[in-house]
């Protein structure tokens, strides 16, 4: 088994698949990786990252962390330290339905990142409760534990599992 995924382009995906979802185009690209996949996690959290900072620190596998933060622009959920334990761990990615902050940083790690928007002002811990592993329901797309994603620069797709290489 190659120690590299297998890229798919979300064209060919999409194209191959008519009945996967596609999100709709609200995401910025952020980290040091622009094509990315991997099978879901998921997170719904608002204006706290705590159970992101618990999930990056866990060995990622070559999954996607979907983090659900409500829509909120007004605090950044993934930063520099994070994106960094993403990276080393395994993380492939991470799509955040909020903001991310250390930009510059999140553009230096090995790691694929889609977020709405930067926010330099971090997130307050322990001020919100948040769930891991249930379905999450933005961008007109529902994010499942164990399904998969692609993401480029033409967009993210996501698919019950993971397509055949072709």
């Amino acid at each position: 088994m190659s120690s590299q995924p297998t890229t798919f382009a979300t064209t060919d995906v999409s194209d191959a698949h008519p009945d996967g979802q596609v999100c709709d185009p609200v995401f910025q690209i952020f980290g040091g990786v622009v094509a990315f996949s991997g099978s879901i996690a998921t997170l719904k959290v608002f204006e706290d990252n705590t159970l992101v900072k618990q999930a990056v620190e866990g060995p990622g596998e070559g999954r996607v962390l979907v983090v659900d933060g409500g829509g909120s622009t007004r605090c950044g959920l993934v930063g520099g330290n994070l994106a960094v334990s993403a990276a080393t761990n395994g993380w492939a990615g991470i799509v955040v339905n909020g903001c991310i902050r250390d930009a510059d940083e999140l553009a230096a790690q090995p790691l694929g990142v889609r977020a709405l928007a930067a926010m330099p002002r971090k997130s307050r811990r322990g001020l919100h409760s948040g769930q891991a592993g249930i379905p999450v329901v933005f961008a007109g797309a529902v994010f499942r534990d164990g399904e998969w994603l692609c993401a480029d620069r033409d967009g993210i797709v996501v698919l019950p599992e993971a397509p055949a290489p072709g």
